[in-house]
C-alpha cells in the first residue's frame, strides 16, 4: 500500500521481498506511523519479478548455475536459490536506482538481508531476522543450509552499506557483528511482535492446565524437532495416558494415540489451540526467531524449547518454561513430564510469561525502537557509502 499524500513531501522506500510473511506488513503499518510526515513506497520484489519474465528468465539460469546441483538434489529450493545469485542482487540494485533517480527517496528500508535495496548517498535500513553464517552456530547443521562465498558477499556487502541494522535477536545482533565484522554502533536488537491479536483474548479453556493438552505449531516438521518431539510424547504416554499432542502447521504421518495433526490454519484461527492448551513444545533444531513461542507466551502457556538461536531470549529456564538441548529426546521427555505431573507449575510459568513479554515483544514497541535510531541517523544524514 501507498499512502496518497502529497507530491512535495518526503518519500522512503519500503522494499519487501513479497507480501509474507505476515510481519512485513507489520513492520510498514507502524514505520508510517512513526513517519507521518513521509509517503511511503512500498517496492514489492516479487511483483515486480513476475512483471518481468525476462529478468525471472535470466534469475532461474543464474541459480540453476550456480546451484544446479544442490537444487536438483532438492538440498536447495529452487526459490531460495534465486534469491542468492549475483545476477538478481544486480537486477535489485539497478531498479533502485532508477527509482531514486525518478523520486529522490529521504531513506530506504528492506525486510531481510537477501537482497541489496540500498542507494548510494541515501540512508539506507533493515529489519532482519537471521544470518546464513548464524546457521553455524547451531548443532548438527547441515552443510547445505551455506550459501557459497559470492552469496555471501552479497550478504556482506548489505550489511555494509546499511547506516542502522535492526535484528530480532540478540544472537543475530551477535553474527552481525562478529561473523560478518560489522559496527556495532549500527545494529541493533529491537525483537519483534505477535502475528497474532494478543489485545482481546479469551480465558484459556485447558481446565486449569489439568487437560494435559501439548501443543506444537510449526511448518517445517523436521527442523521444528517434531520427530523428537513424537518420540517423546511416546514415552510421556506411558506416564500419563491421558495426555494430548495437537500438531498445527506441520501434517506428518503418524501413528501415536491421542496425537492430533490439524494441518495449516488462518493465523487468525490459531488463538483457539493456544487457549485449549496447558503446555506449548517447540523443540527447534534452527530457529531464526520463532514468533509462535511469543503468542504462547501471551496466551500464558509454560514453554518447553531448546536452548539455541533467540529462544533464550525469551524462554527463561525455570521462570515461564523449560529449555533443553536439541535432539535430545529424553531431555525433552523429562522437561514435560515435570510440567504435566504440576498444572500448578504450568500456571505459575503462564502467569510469567505473560507479565513479561508484553512490554518488549510488540509491534509498535519494536517500530518505535527503530524510529529512534533512524531519526539519529536522518538528522545527522549521515550515510555509509
Amino acid at each position: 500500500m501507498t499512502l496518497d499524500l502529497p507530491s512535495d513531501e518526503n518519500i522512503f522506500a519500503f522494499v519487501r521481498k513479497g507480501p509474507v510473511p505476515i510481519c512485513n506488513e507489520h513492520v510498514s503499518t507502524h514505520l508510517r506511523l512513526h513517519f507521518p510526515g513521509y509517503r511511503m513506497e512500498t517496492i514489492d520484489l516479487t511483483s515486480w519479478l513476475r512483471s518481468r519474465r525476462d529478468i525471472l528468465a535470466f534469475a532461474l539460469i543464474a541459480a540453476f548455475r550456480a546451484y544446479g546441483t544442490s537444487i536438483l538434489k532438492q538440498r536447495k529450493p529452487v526459490k531460495e536459490c534465486l534469491w542468492r545469485t549475483l545476477y538478481l542482487n544486480q537486477k535489485v540494485k539497478q531498479l533502485m536506482a532508477r527509482k531514486a533517480k525518478q523520486t529522490p527517496y529521504a531513506f530506504t528500508f528492506q525486510m531481510q538481508s537477501l537482497f541489496d535495496a540500498s542507494v548510494p548517498g541515501t540512508p539506507h535500513f533493515l529489519y532482519t531476522d537471521h544470518t546464513n553464517l548464524a546457521n553455524r552456530h547451531y548443532p548438527q547443521v547441515a552443510d547445505n543450509v551455506f550459501y557459497p562465498q559470492h552469496s555471501r558477499l552479497v550478504e556482506q556487502a548489505v550489511y555494509d552499506h546499511a547506516s542502522g541494522i535492526f535484528t530480532r535477536s540478540r544472537h543475530v545482533t551477535q553474527s552481525v557483528i562478529e561473523d560478518y565484522h560489522t559496527d556495532p554502533a549500527k545494529v541493533h536488537c529491537v525483537y519483534a511482535g505477535s502475528n497474532v491479536p494478543l489485545d482481546d483474548m479469551a480465558p484459556l479453556d485447558n481446565a486449569g492446565y489439568t487437560n494435559k493438552h501439548i501443543l506444537f505449531v510449526g511448518i517445517d516438521w523436521d527442523r521444528k524437532g517434531g520427530p523428537e518431539l513424537a518420540a517423546a510424547f511416546a514415552k510421556i504416554l506411558a506416564v500419563h495416558p491421558d495426555a494430548h499432542l495437537t500438531i498445527v502447521g506441520a501434517a506428518p504421518e503418524l501413528n501415536l494415540p491421542n496425537c492430533h495433526v490439524v494441518g495449516r490454519v488462518a493465523a487468525q484461527d490459531l488463538n483457539a489451540y493456544y487457549r485449549r492448551a496447558s503446555i506449548f513444545c517447540l523443540p527447534t533444531k534452527r530457529e531464526p526467531f520463532g514468533i509462535v513461542f511469543i503468542e504462547a507466551l501471551a496466551h500464558q502457556l509454560p514453554i518447553v524449547g531448546t536452548d539455541i538461536g533467540a529462544i533464550p531470549d525469551f524462554v527463561e529456564h525455570g521462570a515461564n518454561g523449560y529449555l533443553v538441548p536439541p535432539f535430545d529426546v529424553p531431555a525433552l521427555a523429562e522437561a514435560l513430564l515435570k510440567l504435566l505431573d504440576s498444572p500448578e507449575q504450568c500456571r505459575r510459568f503462564g502467569a510469567y510469561g505473560k507479565t513479561h513479554i508484553f512490554t518488549r515483544y510488540n509491534w509498535e514497541h519494536v517500530a518505535a525502537n527503530m524510529a529512534s535510531h533512524m531519526r539519529q541517523v536522518l538528522d545527522a544524514h549521515t550515510v555509509v557509502y
